[in-house]
């Protein structure tokens, strides 16, 4: 048996790069650190009393022309201080069958380091975490032992096998062509071989030679290829990576080393500390956090710069100090360690607010006036041409004149960063006018992007005026209006973000499965009629909303009704185009009577609410694709049974286990009149409004006695003190007849 390795385990210098101050040299400025590129860090040493001793001296020959260092006959390829590893270069050892001689052969150069066996102050051991025992081949049986002071060692063995090169998988090494094996702690040295009683001659036609070697396993990639010819062994040039733990021996612990061995104590930074050895005794130096270096010099670990690393706040300051660091904030705010972040300082907000209590009327004119002033920035910079198109000189003009207007103009950057450029998975909704998206703007406040389509040219002309009109209403039942984008082709508007469905999705879609009570649905349905009410009734121009359906009824986190895409029809032109116009309304809600005149009025809105109505009733759809004429509405089937007394035969069960039929029969005789073919004899919307609060009252006390019969007849009730009336002097809207037509062909708002 020919010993391929004897590692006096002094030899192998691991792969990470010293840690240390940057030119420090031991113990004189003479001393060599490099040796070709790789650098030779202090215990290590190659010029004379450059080194701790003799067994951490390095040789630095030339070999084909190069500088390279050496520890006996290994090559060394790098020392780590951090780590306390080195790695060298190690030989492989091959059997393998010669063609000539018809007879397997060893090879590979010995690693002949003498018959040294080193003592226990020996300061190298065979790394047991970074190195495997590695055996290649089909028919390879391999072993590698040590030698104790006791004669006894270890020994362990290696198999690799296979039926032929189909069985073999690149990367995989877990005993077919290829087999590791890891090692145990506090081995000096090895040695490898073949045993020859495995005939190997019986596949040499696939597979000539078998490999062994104690190597870094990380720098190992099994290969198929290694097996059919012996481009393993090219590969690596016959030498691969192995590593060596390193440490001062000499002493078994650092409690022993501080105690008996002050003299010879190898940690001589002030800023370092000592580490026990984790493989054999001994121990091993390393710079205290905080410091970074060669902590086997004087003054050889210094402070490293944290605030390089920017470990503060953003807003904060970082201060280095001596081995560590400290963040604070600027004036107004304190440093809360925890979450490492500058917080306000209360008593700081209380002493300022104090002391500029009397300065706040000239420091919100200020605010006015700056604010104007960005306003003005922001639109020279948008598309002019667009601009102007969009009524939007109108709208800045009167923006200047009316303090206090809650009105933003967003640039089209602002609405492209909060949807994520208008991306599919932020789409809430489509209409027939546009596109709603969900935004998240710059203060994290969730806002509805309405992408509307196209305009015509005379509603370019009114835009900046109607969305004047739309940013002023303030009422909690009507979903409001925060800004719009007009550098644009088509506009684009921002309403707040009402995130509980809609009414259309609680009655019919899978919200219905929450099963919200009556009078829920009662409730909401009220709400929705007070905010109707108050755009016909309240709203200085009156305002129309021309797509009343249970889909445009929004619902907040408190299931609070909120009426959307309010609108529709504003202004009434009065040129010929207004009779030809056609509404973009939703089947199953239009008014009938308007689709005979053309002419467009707030009893329309009371229509279809009406059917709101009965699909709170019924739990039915407004229209049926099948089924007869008369089957497919939903509000002809229900006045046919109100005609024929049947009201029982449409009511849906649930609401009937629900209410009592005095409720509910009060509810259906609203809805009917709502319904009535003629627009004139329908109620108003405040009317229907006051109704609605009757009947919720007898759903909450039904002991109280109402006399439903005369109030749904006469659907009559006092001026509403509810909701913001809006003065808009200088606009006249829908003027004296209030059934005049109105033109509402591609409004942005309808959608």
């Amino acid at each position: 048996m020919q010993p391929l390795l004897r590692l006096g385990l002094g030899l192998a210098l691991l792969a990470v790069a010293a840690q240390y101050a940057t030119g420090t040299v031991a113990p004189g400025s003479e001393c060599r650190r490099w040796c070709g590129d790789v650098e030779i860090p202090y215990p290590f040493g190659i010029d004379p009393g450059c080194s701790l001793g003799e067994d951490f001296d390095i040789s630095c020959k030339v070999q084909d022309g190069i500088r390279k260092p050496f520890k006996y006959t290994l090559e060394v390829l790098s020392i780590s201080l951090t780590n306390s590893t080195a790695r060298v270069l190690n030989n492989i050892m091959g059997y393998c069958y010669n063609n000539s001689t018809t007879s397997m052969e060893e090879f590979g150069n010995s690693m002949d380091v003498g018959e040294i066996s080193p003592s226990p102050s020996f300061p190298y051991r065979l790394s047991d975490v970074h190195n495997k025992f590695t055996v290649i081949g089909c028919n390879a049986l391999a072993f590698m032992s040590d030698t104790d002071d006791t004669g006894t060692g270890y020994q362990a063995y290696g198999v690799a096998s296979c039926r032929g090169l189909t069985d073999l998988v690149d990367g995989s090494c877990s005993g077919i062509g290829c087999s590791q094996t890891t090692i145990p702690k506090k081995m000096r040295n090895y040695y490898t071989d073949f045993l020859k009683s495995v005939n190997t001659s019986k596949i040499w036609e696939f597979n000539p030679c078998s490999y062994a070697v104690l190597m870094e396993t990380t720098r190992f990639n099994f290969s198929t290829s290694y097996i059919s010819n012996t481009v393993f062994n090219d590969t690596y040039l016959g030498r691969v990576p192995m590593v060596v733990d390193w440490a001062i021996r000499n002493v078994s612990s650092c409690e022993a080393a501080q105690r008996n061995n002050t003299s010879t104590y190898a940690c001589l930074s002030s800023s370092s500390k000592c580490v026990n050895s984790t493989n054999d005794l001994g121990y091993t130096c390393s710079c205290i956090p905080g410091y970074d270096g060669n902590p086997y010099l004087l003054d050889g670990c210094t402070d490293v710069n944290e605030c390089k690393d920017h470990p503060c706040p953003s807003d904060g300051f970082c201060h280095n100090t001596d081995g560590g660091y400290w963040c604070s904030c600027g004036q107004g705010k304190v440093f809360a360690y925890k979450s490492n972040t500058c917080n306000p300082d209360t008593r700081f907000i209380i002493g300022v607010t104090i002391g500029l209590f009397g300065l706040m009327v000239i420091i919100m004119a200020t605010i006015f006036w700056g604010q104007m002033i960005c306003q003005k920035r922001k639109l020279s910079k948008v598309k002019q041409e667009y601009f102007r198109q969009h009524g939007g000189v109108l709208l800045f003009d009167k923006m200047k004149s009316e303090k206090g207007l809650a009105f933003t103009v967003f640039s089209e950057d602002e609405l492209i960063h909060a949807t994520n450029n208008f991306d599919n998975s932020r789409i809430l909704g489509r209409g027939g006018h546009g596109t709603v998206y969900k935004g998240i703007m710059k203060d994290k406040m969730p806002v509805a992007i309405k992408r509307c389509g196209l305009v015509d040219e005379r509603q370019k002309k009114e835009f900046g005026q109607e969305i004047i009109i739309l940013s002023q209403i303030n009422h909690k039942n009507i979903v409001k209006l925060l800004g719009c984008c007009l550098e644009v082709e088509v506009p684009i508007l921002v309403y707040e973000f009402v995130l509980n469905g809609t009414l259309f999705e609680l009655i019919h879609g899978e919200n219905r499965l929450l099963k919200i009570s009556f009078s829920t649905l009662l409730r909401i349905a009220h709400e929705a009629a007070e905010g109707l009410s108050f755009l016909h009734s309240y709203a200085s121009p009156p305002i129309i909303h021309g797509d009343v359906k249970s889909s445009n009824i929004l619902l907040d986190n408190n299931y609070m009704a909120k009426v959307s895409d309010f609108g529709t029809s504003i202004l009434a032109p009065s040129d010929k185009e207004q009779f030809v116009t056609i509404v973009q309304g939703t089947c199953g809600y239009l008014d009938p009577e308007y689709m005979q005149t053309c002419q467009l009025t707030d009893r329309s809105d009371v229509y279809s609410f009406g059917v709101i109505l009965l699909e709170i009733l019924t739990g039915q759809l407004p229209l049926k694709l099948e089924g007869s004429e008369t089957q497919r509405s939903l509000s002809s089937v229900f006045l046919s049974a109100m005609k024929k007394n049947n009201l029982d035969d449409v009511l849906a069960s649930h609401v009937k286990g629900q209410e009592s039929m005095e409720l509910l029969t009060g509810l259906a005789d609203l809805a009917k009149k709502c319904l009535d073919m003629h627009g004139i004899n329908r109620p108003s919307m405040k009317e229907v409004a006051d109704e609605l609060n009757k009947l919720r009252k007898l759903s909450l006390h039904p002991w109280l006695q109402l006399d439903m019969e005369t109030d749904a007849e006469s659907l009559l009730g006092g001026e509403s003190t509810s909701g913001h009336e809006i003065e808009l002097s200088g606009y006249t809207i829908i003027g004296e007849n209030e059934n005049q037509p109105i033109n509402t062909k591609g409004s942005c708002y309808a959608k």
